[in-house]
């Protein structure tokens, strides 16, 4: 009995202080809003309603001054007992909720304190220390991961992308739980893969911070002046939006993003991303400039040998099987016509244009881990097993010879050169990208430059040739251009002054790709290139001293030791506390 007392006595003491009578009020007016939200009857609406405004009036009953506080309500005592009570009943229907699997729907649930206290996973770093990850910074995860998948689908459904064949055909209006979604042979219901994705989040986000911490001597490191900035501007943003409907910074956050997810646990976990960005960013940086022996390189090379080597080929996506057949039978024996039939067969005006220039089929000096990342059917892995690709083994075999020709499924390829092993060297090269502007883009936002006139177009190329007369009208130099990119290119990395480092061949959209690798190309060299999204003013910075495939080894290499840390990193789920991770697509509830 007296241990009782006692475990009463240190729970009145630790609730005395964590809640102040307006503070709790405040939480259960909160809960009310969040289930009128989501009550489709409308008796219960209004009787929720009525419970809510008499919190109101309770809470703003409660006055507090510098020299007094009134609570007109019963005496101090009774709260206390009040609130021990409450906490035991919670208690009790802690684990009944559990047991039923509708803890998320509950009394603790609703408070929110759960999710504040438990862990859900123990991240393990790769030193064996542990790490205990709160519920609530799964839930923030799940909301992000789920709302940037609704993001993703929609922009899918926007320009056209068939759901089915991205293997993104989730439908938002049912559970995840109750949908499927198979990829490379195995079967899972979209709640179980969104899951794995949030978790594979945590673990690189968190292995990644408290890394940037040892490294910084323990101490967190400060984030960027602009991302304060942005996290500033996301809670004025998010202010804004909870008065509009009533809620609290923290309320309208929690509603959501789930259970637990207030304000504080908003800025915090991106103050953690923001740090996990930086300096996987800085190690990134410091990976590619690692350099490893020609010993090394050599060894990797010997390895992966069949993987390095490169082919020069004519290639092209068809509509439909029917089609590619049509083209590969009428198709030349010495390939002269791939561009006039690249072209009759290209499904939109821009490339029917475009495709009659062989260079826009062509693919020169293409090595086979570039081949793997491309679109085409033939460059699709096994159904069965991810890491073959019936297509390029049959590309880069021994037997292969100049004239041969195959018909995979929608691609038709030509082969122009047999797999050799390539002594091309990566380039570095700045641009200016002038796009065109559609008068259609106001009212449909998935317009592209393709979508433009010709005199749209004609009117960018006036633009780009107005921007090299004035690169001309200077010092011509890299520092010059530069300048130029950062206010006049449309591109992402205009703020980078145009510069792509390190490019290899077929990289980037074949007409771009043959002005950067022209055997003719020399430092300082300038020049205008039309690609599907507008005109590029060239400038080409120089060769670098590595190979192509030296370069390869190296980010192979690096990308190994880095997979090797992630791997030493584990993180195991807390059955307990997983019971109050937020689930489908109720993550408002």
């Amino acid at each position: 009995m007296a241990e009782n007392k006692d475990k009463l006595a240190k729970l009145e003491a630790k609730y005395d202080k964590a809640y102040e009578r307006k503070d709790a009020l405040a939480e259960q007016i909160e809960a009310l809003r969040k289930e009128i939200l989501n009550e489709s009857d409308q008796k219960k609406k209004n009787k929720l309603r009525a419970q809510r405004d008499e919190l109101i009036k309770e809470r703003d009953s409660i006055i507090i001054t510098e020299d007094t506080v009134k609570i007109p309500m019963a005496p101090k005592t009774k709260k206390i007992v009040t609130a021990v009570v409450a906490i035991i009943v919670v208690i009790a229907l802690l684990f009944t909720y559990v047991a039923t699997g509708f803890v998320r729907k509950g009394v603790s649930g609703t408070l929110g304190w759960p999710q504040k206290i438990f862990t859900a996973y123990t991240l393990t770093d790769a030193d064996g220390e542990k790490h205990k990850i709160k519920v609530n910074t799964y839930n923030y995860y799940f909301a992000m991961y789920y709302n940037n998948l609704q993001s993703t689908v929609s922009s899918y459904k926007q320009y056209g992308i068939d759901l089915d064949e991205a293997n993104m055909n989730v439908d938002f209006d049912k559970k995840l739980s109750e949908q499927t979604r198979t990829e490379d042979g195995k079967t899972q219901t979209w709640l179980e893969y969104v899951q794995e994705q949030v978790e594979d989040s945590i673990k690189h986000t968190y292995m990644n911070y408290y890394q940037a911490v040892k490294d910084n001597k323990g101490k967190e490191p400060e984030i960027t002046d602009d991302q304060k900035k942005e996290l500033k501007e996301a809670l004025k943003n998010y202010k804004t939006s909870a008065h509009k409907y009533g809620f609290t910074v923290s309320g309208y956050i929690e509603a959501a993003m789930g259970h637990g997810v207030t304000k504080d646990v908003f800025v915090r976990e991106a103050t953690i991303a923001y740090i996990a960005e930086n300096y996987e960013s800085d190690h990134k940086e410091d990976s590619e400039t690692k350099t490893y022996t020609d010993k090394e390189l050599e060894a990797y090379k010997k390895k992966n040998e069949a993987k390095l080597q490169s082919v020069d080929i004519k290639m092209f996506e068809c509509d439909s099987e029917d089609d590619a057949k049509a083209f590969k039978k009428a198709l030349k024996a010495d390939g002269s016509n791939f561009a006039d039939l690249a072209s009759k067969y290209s499904s939109d005006d821009f490339d029917k244009k475009a495709n009659k220039n062989p260079v826009e089929t062509t693919y020169k000096d293409i090595n086979r881990i570039s081949m793997e990342a491309l679109s085409f059917a033939l460059c699709t892995a096994d159904d069965k097993d991810k890491d073959k690709y019936p297509g390029l083994d049959w590309l880069y075999s021994a037997d292969r010879k100049a004239g041969d020709v195959k018909q995979d499924s929608t691609t038709v390829v030509y082969v122009i050169k047999p797999a050799y092993m390539s002594k091309t060297k990566t380039v570095n090269v700045r641009h200016i990208l002038i796009a065109p502007t559609s008068s259609k883009s106001s009212d449909d936002s998935s317009s592209s430059a393709k979508d433009c006139t010709d005199k749209e177009w004609a009117k960018a190329k006036k633009t780009a040739e107005k921007v090299l007369a004035k690169y001309n009208e200077g010092d011509k130099t890299s520092e010059s251009f530069a300048t130029l990119a950062k206010s006049n290119s449309s591109d992402g990395n205009a703020s980078e002054g145009g510069l792509y480092e390190n490019v290899v061949p077929n990289q980037m959209v074949p007409t771009f790709n043959a002005w950067c690798f022209d055997s003719s190309r020399k430092a300082g060299d300038v020049g205008i290139v039309k690609t599907e999204y507008g005109y590029h003013v060239m400038y080409f910075e120089g060769k670098n001293d590595q190979a192509v495939w030296q370069y390869i080894a190296q980010q192979k290499l690096s990308a190994q030791e880095s997979e090797e840390k992630e791997d030493a990193v584990t993180l195991k789920k807390n059955w307990f506390g997983s019971r109050y991770c937020e689930i489908d697509t109720d993550i408002d509830a």
